[in-house]
Order: C-alpha cells, then structure tokens, then sequence
C-alpha cells in the first residue's frame, strides 16, 4: 500500500525518464500514418472492380482527405497541448477504429469515400500527437538521437509496406485488411492506457489559438487550390481564389497575435527552415514516385522492379536518419551535405540505361541517393525544431511539419507534367519534373539561408547534366564508366560543400570561444573613466586566439583613475595565465592602495608567488600603471622596465621620459618602494601607453613600424581617432603580426560630458 501511494505520488515520468518500450508504441502507431497511403493505393484497383469507385471520386478522396488530414493535425495538436496528449491519442485511436470498420462494411462508392476521410484524419491525429509525445519524454539533448531513430523506422516501414502491399491486398482483400487495422487500433488503445505515461496540460492561449487558425486556414486554402488546379485548371477562379486567400490567412493571424516571436519559444527562422525540409521531402516523393516507374518501365522493367525503385528511396533515408543519430552535425551541416546529394541523384536520373537490370539498378540507387541526402537535411532540422519549443506548444507547432510535407506533395501533384505522367510514361515531362525537383531542393537551401548551399545544389546538378549529355553524347546510358565518374563527382561536390560547412562552424565556434575568454580576462576599455577619455586596442598576434601575452585594464578608484597596460614574457597559454594573475590583482588591490607604488609592489609579489607555484624561475612581466586624479592636469607614472608613454599632440610626438624599473616579478620592489613621477598632460595632449609588438612590428623587409612618425601623420590626436589610425596603419605596414599590441589612448576631459556606460575594446 506504502508503495502504491509513493509511485502515485511521483506522477508520471519527466523528461528522459520515459522507457524504450513508450517510444516503441508511438513509434508503432505513428507507422500507421505511413502504412495507410501505400496500402490504399494498392487497393485501387480492387476498389474499382468491387465498389465501382471511379477515377474521379478517388481524386475527390484525396482532395477532402488531405483536408481534412490538414486539419486534424492543427486540431489534435492543440487539443493534445490543452487536454494531455495520452487522452488526445486513444480518442484519435478510436476514431481510426471506427473508420477502418466503416470502411471494411460499406457497401457504396459515396460510404467508402467518407470512411476513408474519417481514417485520413485520425491517421493524421495519431502521427501528430505521436510526434509531440517523443520530445514531452525527452531530454533536449537526447533528441537528436531519439528522432534519428524513429525517422529511420518510418523510412524502414516506408520500404517494407512499399514492396508487399499488392501482396498483402491480393492475398486477404481490401476489407480483411481493414478490419485488421481496426483490430490494431484497438490494441494499441490498450497499449497506450497500459504503458504511456499521460503529459502535463498547459493552459489556454488565446494568441497561439488565433495564429494557428490563420496557419490552418491557410494550408487548407493552399492543400484545395492545388489539388483542384489539375482537374480544372491554373486559371480557374475557384483555384486562384484560394491560392491568393492563403497568404491573407497567416497575415491575418500574424497580425492578430501579435507576438510571433513569443509564441514558438524559438526564432522564426526555425520554422521556416523546418517547413522547407518538410515541403522538400513531400515534393521528392511524389517526382520519385512518379518518375521511377515510368523509367524501369521504359528500360523494360516490371511493375515489381518499379516497386522496388522506389522503395528504395526508405533505405536511403533510413541510413541517413542512423547516420544523423550517431553523428552530430548542425542543420545547416545537414543541409550543406544531403541538398547536394539530392540534386545529384536527380541529375543523373536523366540518363538511365536500357535492360530491365541496369535501368532497376540505376533508378534504386539514385533513389537511394535521393533519399539519403533529403533525410540528411530533414532530420537535424526537425530535431533542432522540435528541441528547442517549449513543452506546453509541442503538439501546436510538431503539426507544421507534417503539414509541409502534404503542401510539398499537393504542390508536386499539382504540375501538368505529373498529371501527363500519371497517364503513361512521357520522357520530355520526366525531365521536366526532375530539374523543378532540383530547382525546389535548391529553393529549400534558400530559406535555409545559405546561399552557397543552393549554388552548390543547382552547379552540381548542371555539371551533372553537362557531364553526361555534353561530353558522353547521347549514349551515356550505356557507358557504365561515364555514370560512376559523374556520379563520384557530385558525391565529391557535396561531401566538400560538407567539409566547408563543418569547417566554418567550427570557425565560427572557434572565435565565440576566443571572443568570451577575451571578455572574461580582458575588461573593455570605457570612452569614459573618471576625468579621462580613453581607447584600447588589443590584437593577439595568433588569429583566433582571443588572447595573448599583452594586457590593460583602466579602473575608476577612490583614489583617482588607474591603468595598467603590460606584456608577459612567453606566449601561450602560460602567458594567458600569467595575465590572468597580474590583471586579477590589480582589479583587486587597485582599490585597496592610496599609492600606486605600493600598488606597484603588490603586483610585483603576486608575479613572485605564482613563478614559485609554478616552478617557472624567469616568469616576469613589464608594465606601466598611470594614475590621474579627477580635475587634475598632471598623472602619476610607474614604470616597471616597460615601454616609455608617448605625448602626442598636432604640435609633436614626444617620449615621456620616467625613470625605468625593474619588471614585475623579480621581487625587487618590496623594500624600497618606487616612487611614482608626475608628468603634466596638457588638454590637447593624448598620452599613448603600448606594448612592444606595436613599434616592432616588421615589414617584408624587416623594418620596423616607426611609431613617431606614424602618429605624426595621424588624422586626429584624440584617443579614439589616434587607435583607429594605429590598428589601420599596423596592418598596411605588416603582413603578418609576430607578436600581440595593447593600447590605450587617454586625454583629459575637457568639457563637461555625460558619462557612457558603453565600453569599447577594439579588436582586429
């Protein structure tokens, strides 16, 4: 009894708690969304012997089917958000039940019509609550590999039902078949209530229902206008009246929301690039579909080995789902491998051999390859997207995608050349519908935002085709050896576009890196500090490091305005280390000392202490701590065997001669402390403090950089015009930087000014 209340107590499993055999109930379920067209289109014939179902209320079937399936995924969706997805699901599972039943029972074409709607519907229902429950049980960064998997048993189930549907109708019926499912449904109802967990239920939202509703509207305007555009025309009104209401739909529920972007919980990029993958995927498998048969046809194949050409397409995606799970690659990475992939395996779908064996080889491979590169880019990016909504809209926005995938197929049915091909094979249209292929996968790259991907998409298809018509002539379906090397150069082509997009994201991850630990050692340089207006610049001489051996730091103090500007000796990171030590106490002990060469000495035992930590006996640092008061017009100059400041004014260039001492960290400041020297700064005077890898700069001829003159030359005295000027004359004088440059440029404040709170580090 005590035990019976604890698991009470605890509820239902968090986040990544669920167990393997949850995942394999929903994922069995959600087949039934992909089983269920494969198995209709095998019964067609059989449908029309037996019922006398024509051509054209099939097509009707479709029509109100793909409607309602639209709607039922935006409906159940929520409901499953606001309900609890486990309740949405065995009413979904009933539903399903009872139109399989009707369905095995019904007696009349008009009957079979309206229980094949109510099956559409509830298979639409239980593959999208099945879908939103995957992430509500999962951990975001268990995703990935959790959608790679399922992906790849939807791709797997795609390959399998594709080869032994007619079997299957053929050898029970299309009403023993039906039956059967309604006995699956009502097994899995009892699967569900035994073993799935139920999900937290959010509250109401009146935005996100608004929004949804001009989403819904709008699909289901786009889903009418394209399937009625074959059968009545691109110019009948009744197909442009909902073709133009469909933008005015998600407008208007866009504007009635009014907070796009806090409604997903993730940048709108996210589902627009998820809504390409999905109309992508939908488009390619309709053309692969349509266009494999008629080419094994053509080369004198069977209807089996057409079949299996284009089952084919699910063992290409299933290695892509397994590789996408083992292997962690971004969307974009995704995207930059498998679009090019896809185009290539369009392209060469031009030239098929003759032979009932080479031309099945041919198109299985190809759409294989087809397969593979469109679930490449399809699933980081619905895990991605899916991984980053919040758990209380998952069932609302996981209806985008699968609706994406009905307006990519809607959108492939609706071209005249689909509707020629459907008729009998038409080579002309073939090669039509496989470059509008090429030319979505190329789109799809678009609004993925990545340029080069759709070039690299759209070139490698047209060096393809440039490769097997131009230079092979007409007969390069029977050059085996001219279709491998064509077909190695594009998988070539893609895995480079790959290993670029890889290598800029690391790139780009690489200087994230070295931006925040620059930001975490090296404080920005405030234009404002005290009575000082001030400038850094500071440029590691390795590119992508961040940091280097160089340092500075200016801080506003009770006792008046301090910076410290220094170079350590070595490079690497025990330089790094060192600089974090020396700026680490002089953030700390500038406050705390009056006089800054006791502050001076206090740096100097913190060098001592970390070479004796470290065993390193020549660990030392120059460096030059400057102190103005506020409404002073003179500073205080310690120089610890650094540089000497310059004095740069329109007049001259002068070098502020201070006594030179020892660096810090040969423990020679503690008995006699240094005593700091006073230098007046005049109001138009900029006091310029830098590090040796300014003024030793080289040039190709091992010159130099001459600061004097340099700085003479300069546009303007002030600090910020003075480091513009340096950071851009360094960089014409040398071509490559052998050694890091600190800067800081200060001047009196003049005039009154209120202070900025902005800092600024220049960086280069």
């Amino acid at each position: 009894m005590a035990r019976d209340m604890v698991v009470r107590a605890a509820g239902p499993p968090g986040p990544g708690h669920a167990p393997k055999r949850v995942y394999a109930v929903l994922g069995a379920l959600a087949a039934l969304y992909v089983i269920g067209p494969v198995l209709r289109a095998a019964a067609g014939p059989s449908l029309s012997r037996e019922l006398g179902v024509s051509r054209e209320s099939m097509a009707v079937g479709e029509v109100l089917g793909a409607v309602a399936g639209i709607v039922a995924l935006f409906v159940t969706g929520r409901a499953g958000d606001r309900l609890g997805r486990r309740r949405v699901l065995v009413w979904s599972l009933a539903a399903f039940a009872t139109g399989c039943l009707f369905v095995a029972l019904v007696a009349q074409p008009s009957a079979y019509i309206a229980g094949r709607v109510l099956v559409t519907m509830a298979a639409s229902a239980i593959f999208v609550t099945c879908l939103a429950f995957v992430p509500s049980l999962s951990l975001p960064g268990r995703l990935r590999r959790i959608m790679g998997t399922w992906l790849a048993v939807m791709s797997l189930v795609f390959l399998g039902i594709s080869n032994v549907a007619s079997l299957i109708v053929s050898a029970l019926g299309w009403r023993t078949v039906s039956l059967a499912f309604a006995v699956l449904a009502v097994a899995g109802t009892v699967a569900v209530l035994r073993i799935v967990p139920e999900t937290a239920v959010s509250g109401t939202s009146t935005r996100l229902d608004v929004l949804f509703s001009g989403c819904l509207g709008a699909a289901v305007l786009l889903i009418t206008g394209l399937y009625l555009a074959p059968v009545r025309g691109w110019s009948d009104p009744w197909v442009l009246a909902p073709l133009a209401a469909a933008p005015g739909a998600v407008a208007a529920g866009l504007l009635c929301s009014r907070s796009r972007r806090r409604l997903t919980g993730a940048p709108l990029r996210q589902p627009g690039t998820a809504l390409a993958a999905g109309v992508v995927l939908g488009f390619t498998q309709i053309v692969v579909a349509l266009v494999l048969p008629a080419l094994v046809l053509a080369g004198g194949g069977t209807r089996t080995q057409s079949v299996l050409a284009v089952s084919a397409f699910g063992l290409g995606g299933a290695a892509a789902c397994l590789l996408a799970r083992r292997t962690a690659f971004t969307p974009l990475t995704g995207c930059s491998l498998g679009l090019p992939l896809a185009a290539v395996g369009l392209a060469l779908l031009h030239s098929v051999p003759a032979g009932a064996g080479p031309a099945t080889a041919m198109c299985c491979a190809m759409s294989a390859l087809v397969g593979f590169g469109i679930m490449t880019a399809q699933t980081p990016q619905m895990a991605g997207f899916l991984a980053a909504l919040p758990h209380s809209r998952l069932g609302a926005f996981s209806a985008l995608h699968p609706t994406a995938i009905v307006l990519g197929t809607a959108a492939a049915q609706a071209m005249p050349a689909t509707s020629v091909l459907s008729s009998g094979p038409a080579s002309a249209e073939i090669g039509e519908l496989l470059w509008v292929a090429v030319g979505v996968v190329a789109a799809a790259a678009l609004v993925v935002g990545r340029p080069a991907v759709a070039l690299a998409v759209a070139g490698t298809a047209g060096l393809e085709y440039l490769l097997l018509r131009g230079f092979a002539g007409e007969q390069v379906a029977q050059r085996p050896g001219t279709v491998v090397t064509a077909l190695a150069i594009g998988v070539l082509a893609g895995v480079l576009t790959f290993l670029r997009r890889q290598q800029t994201e690391r790139h780009a991850r690489t200087e994230q890196a070295a931006g925040a630990l620059q930001h975490a050692v090296l404080h920005p340089i405030p234009p404002r500090l005290g009575g000082l207006r001030l400038a850094g610049l500071y440029r590691p001489a390795t590119v992508g490091t961040g940091i280097g051996g160089d340092f500075l730091e200016a801080v506003d103090t009770p006792f008046g305005t301090r910076i410290l500007v220094g170079d350590v000796r070595g490079k690497g990171m025990p330089a790094v280390q060192t600089v974090t030590d020396v700026l680490g106490a002089f953030r700390c002990q500038a406050h705390e000392v009056a006089d800054l060469g006791e502050l001076a000495a206090r740096l100097d035992r913190q060098l001592v202490r970390a070479a004796g930590a470290r065993g390193d006996e020549e660990l030392f640092a120059t460096a030059v701590l400057i102190q103005h008061g506020t409404g002073g017009d003179a500073v205080e100059v310690v120089n610890c065997g650094h540089l000497a400041p310059l004095a740069v004014s329109r007049r001259s260039v002068r070098e502020i001669a201070v006594p030179a001492l020892l660096p810090l960290g040969f423990g020679a400041l503690g008995d006699d402390l240094p005593r700091p020297s006073t230098v007046g700064l005049a109001p138009d005077e900029t006091l310029l403090l830098h590090t040796d890898g300014l003024s030793e700069a080289r040039n190709s001829s091992g010159e130099f950089y001459p600061l004097a003159e340099r700085l003479e030359v300069a546009a303007g005295t002030e600090p910020g015009a003075l480091v513009t000027h340096l950071n851009r004359d360094v960089h014409d004088w040398t071509h490559h930087l052998t050694d890091d440059i600190a800067v800081v440029a200060l001047t009196r404040e003049t005039a009154a000014a209120p202070r900025s709170r902005h800092a600024d580090l220049s960086l280069a």
